[in-house]
């Protein structure tokens, strides 16, 4: 996989440092939260629903009581009184239908997978074989599986609600006062392009599988968990449980990845909880990779129709959307908002005047869908590059120069979206310019008119995509403007110590991003300390007692910012102990190469380990001056951060066996600024990796009675190393001008941008056959079938 060459750095940030978590990663030298044992500790298992929809008649878990080594033994009825609904913090509508979700089924199964009845036992092998001999009594009723049918209320979920329609959310820019009106525009449109595209439902398929271990102590619980979000985990548990919140400590150890997965407050979390607090002993569960594709929560699984309206030249004119999108059987944590950060995508980089944008969250008799890695955007983004290719082939425009007329451009930025979102900066002609020198375009437009003359059975298609997405989620205020339950500010802490070595408390929540080795260099050139001396402390509430995690690109355009505002307080600080030891005003002093320096006598210098421990001394302070250096900050941002790029990609598809391969792939992204090229890189790589994954590969699938198929990797297909390209990565730089450090965010572009520029790419290869769309994943099966539909010999 190619990357960038990239210049020598003048300091830390901006330095291609290797990760300093992965020597004891990738060792082993790690801890798990499977890996937690404890002092008396039970293992929990769980018993799963055969059914997608059943009455539950009744549960008798005495026998499982019998078995050799089972402590406890409980089902949802059991605990009615005091398991309560999990929750959903996004209730987007007002008038939202938000059914009770118990985290074991009390009456009802409403999925395939749902938590029926646990065993506690003395060990995982007995508590597994436990489960065999509770006997349960289930009334089977019809499940309600298909999307649009489900839409129309053919069959009901929750039939005391009524209705499979959760909410409806609609922005339209005529009522927004950002735009104009998308019918009117429609009345008078030269061109109108109308398509449906289907998002399929897919997996997070994490590397490290959920686990939880909840220790009741002596009134106070410590619980280790494999999540994303600690802190709000923690609050979650207060509310949910009545106990304290401060007599809750929630540890997320090392995470095995989560891309969305892990940002949930789970069924098997609750009910770890209450086991450990019926048995007084340390609980531990862990799923099993089947466990996890069967009950974690799903992403994607959306109906796009999409319209576009343009003049004949090109000119894009109105975007009108209407979506349905699969809620599953209930609510997730933050289920209902996912295609509503999407709605402030769809428009994208284009300037268009007219935008309407309508979805409709929908119940099924499936496992709850939420978050995936890009939630929304990357469905945003689909849709509308899937929609500017289709119709640069109807109006017979190069599908780049179609998006080049559409595009904003550099010199217009800052500028205000017909969403109403303000991009403060960016170049796409930049990024695109250098995206099509390195790939080649005009030579392999060139092939593909010859493969195309020569009637070649292997056809060579070339895929587009230009995005730009939000990132740094999220300005409280906007949060709550769109009834989110929570902020979007970050906090850290920076405690300089005696000897100079520096100790960072973040409130983000790291599994895989790399936050211990960035932050570090944050904070080495900030203090002008040593990379090597800082450590960076997360994911336990009781050492970072405050913050709002990890997801959504929000770690280093929040949390990073966090850090440098806490850093140059610490700067501030020892700026006035630095002066009093020079006998100077502090405003005669200036910090550059690490140190304090006196200006005009640069050999006067005292840097902030001189200062830290002149403060633990404390014996020659300035009068009024606090003995510490450490300090603290909240950043809460005022807008989005957004970065942008272009992905390009060339398949070559046979047209006899319909069996797709990428023939070349280029990534160009702006990321802002870098901090660390190497970290940028892997997420750029494994973002790619998850969008081809999407476009060729993956897809979650449910029988007539919503069973679900797709239960392993033997069915569930995701790509190896062996089955990706080489990829050809290389950046632009426009700095953000919202954060004094310039960031971006990069950890979603990848699977943003990727999945349109391959499907353009299969599609575009097989249009001389009358393709205009390939459903995902682009298998050869699918591939072939579509060759057929469209009257291919």
């Amino acid at each position: 996989m190619t990357a960038v060459v990239e210049p020598e750095a003048a300091g830390e940030v901006g330095a291609a440092r290797r990760r300093k978590e992965d020597a004891r990663l990738i060792t082993g030298r790690t801890r798990w939260t499977d890996n937690i044992a404890l002092p008396g500790m039970l293992h929990l298992a769980i018993l799963r629903s055969p059914h997608a929809s059943a009455r539950v008649v009744s549960v008798d878990v005495r026998p499982a009581l019998r078995q050799p080594g089972v402590i406890d033994a409980f089902s949802g009825a059991d605990v009615a009184d005091v398991q309560g609904s999990l929750p959903c913090a996004w209730p987007v509508t007002e008038d939202i239908v938000h059914p009770v979700r118990p985290p074991l089924a009390d009456g009802y199964v409403r999925h395939h997978g749902e938590a029926v009845a646990v065993v506690v036992a003395r060990d995982r092998d007995s508590a597994v074989d436990a489960l065999e001999a509770i006997e349960v009594e289930y009334e089977p009723l019809p499940p309600v599986l298909d999307l649009a049918a489900a839409a129309r209320d053919e069959g009901l979920v929750h039939p005391d609600k009524g209705t499979n329609r959760s909410y409806t959310w609609v922005f339209d820019s005529a009522q927004a006062g950002t735009g104009t009106d998308v019918a009117a525009e429609a009345a008078s449109a030269e061109v109108t392009l109308r398509r449906r595209y289907v998002q399929q439902r897919l997996i997070p398929a994490f590397m490290e599988p959920r686990s939880v271990v909840v220790d009741p102590g002596m009134g106070e619980y410590t619980i280790w968990s494999a999540t994303q979000i600690p802190h709000i985990l923690r609050v979650f548990y207060a509310l949910l449980t009545g106990v304290p919140e401060h007599k809750i400590r929630v540890i997320a150890p090392d995470v095995g990845g989560g891309f969305g997965g892990k940002l949930q407050v789970t069924p098997e979390e609750m009910i770890a909880f209450f086991a450990a607090r019926r048995v007084q002993k340390p609980v531990k569960y862990t799923e099993t990779r089947g466990d996890t594709m069967l009950s974690a929560h799903h992403g994607r699984d959306q109906i796009q129709d999409i319209t576009l309206t343009a003049t004949r030249d090109g000119t894009l004119t109105g975007i009108d959307v209407k979506l349905i999108a699969n809620m599953g059987a209930y609510l997730g944590l933050v289920g209902p908002g996912v295609p509503i950060l999407g709605a402030f995508m769809f428009n994208s980089i284009y300037k268009v005047p007219a935008y309407r944008f309508e979805c409709t969250g929908v119940f099924t008799n499936t496992t709850i869908t939420d978050a995936y890695r890009g939630a929304g955007r990357p469905e945003a983004t689909y849709a509308i590059e899937r929609a500017m290719d289709d119709l640069a082939d109807e109006l017979g425009i190069d599908p780049v120069e179609l998006r080049r007329k559409n595009w904003i451009k550099a010199e217009e930025f800052p500028f205000t979206t017909v969403a109403g979102l303000v991009y403060d900066s960016g170049d796409y002609d930049a990024a695109t310019d250098k995206a099509l020198d390195l790939f080649d375009y005009a030579g392999l437009r060139e092939e593909q008119r010859r493969r195309r003359d020569s009637g070649d059975p292997v056809q060579l298609g070339i895929g587009v995509s230009t995005y730009t997405e939000m990132c740094g989620l999220a300005p409280s205020r906007i949060l709550g403007a769109l009834r989110y339950a929570a902020g979007g500010w970050e906090t850290a802490s920076v405690r300089v110590l005696p000897t100079g070595k520096v100790e960072v408390v973040t409130g983000t929540s790291p599994h895989g991003q790399g936050h211990v080795t960035a932050w570090s260099q944050i904070v080495a050139d900030e203090l002008g300390v040593a990379f090597e001396d800082v450590e960076v402390l997360h994911g336990d509430t009781r050492t970072s007692h405050k913050g709002l995690d990890t997801y959504g690109s929000r770690s280093l355009a929040v949390g990073g910012v966090a850090l440098v505002e806490a850093c140059r307080k610490v700067r501030d600080k020892a700026r006035v102990v630095a002066a009093h030891m020079l006998e100077c005003s502090p405003d005669d002093l200036e910090f550059t190469g690490g140190a304090f320096r006196v200006r005009g006598t640069p050999d006067a210098s005292k840097t902030v380990a001189d200062t830290a421990f002149a403060v633990f001394a404390a014996h020659d302070l300035p009068d009024g001056v606090e003995a510490t250096l450490d300090a603290d900050a909240t950043f809460d941002p005022q807008t989005f951060s957004f970065p942008h790029g272009t992905h390009l990609c060339a398949t070559l598809v046979d047209t006899q066996t319909g069996h797709v391969s990428i023939h070349r792939y280029v990534a160009v992204d702006d990321v802002g600024k870098v901090v660390n090229p190497l970290i940028v890189e892997g997420q750029v790589h494994g973002g790619v990796a998850q969008g081809i994954a999407q476009a060729l590969h993956e897809q979650a699938v449910y029988d007539d009675s919503g069973t679900l198929l797709t239960g392993s990797f033997v069915e569930y297909t995701i790509p190896s190393a062996a089955d990706l390209p080489q990829f050809v990565t290389d950046r632009t730089e426009t700095p953000a001008t919202s954060n004094p450090l310039g960031v971006k965010g990069v950890g979603e572009a990848g699977a943003i941008a990727s999945t349109p520029a391959v499907v353009n790419a299969v599609v575009d290869a097989l249009r001389p056959f009358g393709v205009d769309d390939i459903p995902m994943p682009c298998t050869p099966e699918q591939v072939w079938r579509a060759i057929k539909r469209g009257g291919a010999s």
